[in-house]
């Protein structure tokens, strides 16, 4: 028994679209395995997730993909391989998306419009002349909308003039 899922029922054959879609909720849930640790985990409300189980250290671990049909069993079956791949390396697939995902939140941080708030506040706060401070105004609402949420290392002349467009 895991995760009190039930036990994995092993297949005859790997997993198939027509298959997955076939399956039916049932009082608990259930796990159907594909192969190399993916399985489907068919919740009782019908809910049929991708999930992949591995282990790193002798650790287990656990890997959500996804609700089916939102991922589809090829788009599962990939992000199996690439965890795997992590796992053939010692490193393990959560700790690694955890940190890539904190990453992301970082980069999101320094936005455009978060950077002009923090360099006004910053001179504000030196004393700066208030010739000087009224050259840094607040962000317009135009500016705020082209790019406001565009990370500050991270702007393409396309995000440009597809924002621009909708002002002329």
């Amino acid at each position: 028994m895991s995760a009190g899922f039930g036990k994995v029922v092993p297949p005859e054959m790997p997993l198939t679209d027509l298959k997955i879609k076939n399956l039916k909720p049932k009082d608990k849930a259930y796990k159907i395995a594909d192969f190399d640790g993916l399985f489907v985990l068919v919740t009782a409300n019908g809910s049929k997730l991708f999930r992949f189980k591995y282990r790193v250290d002798g650790k287990e671990g656990l890997l959500s993909f996804g609700k089916y049909p939102a991922v589809s069993l090829s788009q599962a079956r990939l992000k199996r391989d690439e965890a795997r791949k992590l796992v053939a390396a010692g490193i393990s697939p959560s700790i690694e998306h955890q940190e890539a995902k904190a990453l992301r939140n970082a980069e999101n941080a320094n936005s455009f419009e978060k950077i002009a708030a923090l360099y006004l506040a910053k001179i504000t706060i030196e004393g700066r002349a208030p010739a000087t401070l009224k050259k840094f105004p607040p962000l317009s609402p135009l500016q705020t909308k082209i790019l406001g949420g565009c990370r500050s290392k991270i702007v393409r002349h396309q995000h440009l003039w597809a924002n621009l467009a909708e002002f002329e």
